[in-house]
């Protein structure tokens, strides 16, 4: 299938080696400050240019539990690659793909295999493993604690897995990456949903001395979009429409289907239609070009801003135009018409440019995708005790030890915290909290021995 075609292709050993010899291996390297966890990019890099990838790899894998992700999903322009002082004058070193290169060859070839700290330290659940709960699962793990994991889907990773589409990042890849911190001892339950199936109290009765949260969003936001039917208004929402989706939720079901869990049908995107996409973000880019790939006729993208201000990698927006996905600036939807079925007929769009007059048009629409965002779902919330979140149903962390909710023992960390943000992000926090984590459980485990 088209949809599931990786876009970018790999580089050989040469190329690799070729390209990894431009670096200049700078005193003071930007790259490294441009990258969130901080990783350590030209010692890498200059372990490439010498052929050694085994000493390359483990000095990634310090840093990174996602390495083959990173290197194809991560905003490499806005991060190390943007800060490459190459790129000032010339090209910057693709950073990105060298680090793909690598950590692909290590998996391909399974050069590396971590010893396996013994895990003496504490026993730490992890609620989801998405980006958040793998990187704290694999950096406490390297710590010494027992960690398992518990996810409600059958496959783990999270957005990796039901998020980012297939030609970005191949469901193996992330799947490789799942079984390397299975490797280090972390044990995963799929298909288990806490706060429905078990509860945080549940954990701590099973004797886990800490609970991390890192269950994302899921919960769709919604617009307020009049919507008209034979020229009237009615009381029906935008969630009541079934060819109105949320990005995410779109995403999810292409993945299912390329999986074969689901049939084509179950999507609500018909071969020849013509779909909207709202927001502008890369999630956006990625339900534009996706839905052009299972058979849209056509794709137009609506952006209440202009193309400076968009969220989106100007690297993801200049593919999705090649693919042929249409941008409206400066627009919005202002009404929504509908048949007798409640299915979309058309839309009304005005654009309004600045110190333009507005122009206004009624268009042919057959699907809407919003990429607006999403709130936590608060099952957790709801069975846990203590827990509290804010007015945005996120939920209340401390800077000490950081990433602690208001319950005692129980952290949080990413989407779920109200941190939304990239991969690496997500793991830069994670990170913080996995450290918060093992200071809290030394901390406990210290005055339990003192009392004694």
């Amino acid at each position: 299938m088209k949809f599931k075609e990786e876009i970018n292709e790999s580089y050989t050993m040469a190329e690799a080696i070729q390209e990894a010899q431009r670096c200049l291996h700078c005193k003071v390297p930007q790259c490294k400050k441009g990258c969130p966890i901080s990783n350590d990019i030209p010692d890498w890099i200059h372990e490439l240019k010498k052929g050694n990838l085994g000493n390359a790899i483990s000095i990634i894998r310090a840093k990174s539990n996602l390495p083959a992700v990173c290197g194809r999903v991560c905003g490499h322009e806005k991060q190390c690659e943007g800060s490459c002082v190459l790129g000032k004058k010339g090209e910057a070193v693709h950073i990105g793909k060298l680090e793909r290169f690598i950590a692909d060859f290590d998996s391909e070839n399974e050069l590396t295999h971590e010893d396996i700290t013994e895990k003496t330290r504490g026993k730490v659940a992890v609620i989801g493993a998405g980006p958040s709960g793998i990187t704290v699962a694999g950096d406490l793990s390297r710590m010494g604690f027992a960690v398992e994991m518990f996810e409600m889907e059958t496959q783990c990773g999270g957005m990796l897995r039901y998020g980012i589409p297939e030609y970005r990042l191949p469901k193996e890849v992330v799947a490789r990456e799942i079984r390397y911190i299975e490797k280090m001892g972390v044990v995963i339950h799929r298909n288990t949903h806490v706060g429905v199936e078990i509860t945080v109290d549940g954990l701590f009765s099973q004797g886990f001395d800490a609970v991390f949260i890192g269950t994302g969003m899921s919960k769709p936001k919604s617009l307020e979009i009049p919507i008209y039917q034979n020229g009237k208004c009615i009381s029906a929402k935008c969630a009541d429409l079934k060819r109105i989706r949320l990005a995410t939720h779109f995403l999810r079901r292409v993945e299912l289907i390329s999986e074969g869990f689901m049939d084509r049908k179950e999507i609500p995107v018909d071969e020849g239609a013509k779909v909207w996409v709202i927001g502008c973000g890369n999630t956006a880019m990625d339900a534009s070009r996706t839905a052009l790939r299972i058979g849209a006729s056509s794709v137009e993208v609506i952006y209440n801003k202009g193309i400076d201000t968009m969220a989106a990698l100007r690297a993801e927006y200049d593919d999705a135009v090649k693919e042929g996905v249409h941008f409206n600036w400066w627009s919005a939807i202002t009404e929504i018409h509908v048949d007798d079925n409640l299915d979309i007929k058309e839309i009304v769009l005005e654009t309004a440019e600045p110190d333009k007059e507005p122009v206004v048009q009624t268009l042919p629409a057959d699907n809407i995708i919003m990429a607006i965002g999403a709130t936590p779902h608060t099952k957790i919330v709801r069975t846990t005790s203590g827990l509290e979140n804010d007015e945005h149903k996120f939920l209340i962390t401390r800077d000490v030890p950081y990433g602690m909710t208001t319950r005692k023992g129980v952290f949080a960390g990413g989407d779920v915290v109200g941190r939304q943000a990239t991969v690496v992000h997500a793991m830069q926090d994670a990170k913080k909290v996995a450290e918060g984590i093992a200071q809290y459980v030394d901390a406990i485990k210290l005055m339990e021995a003192i009392n004694l």
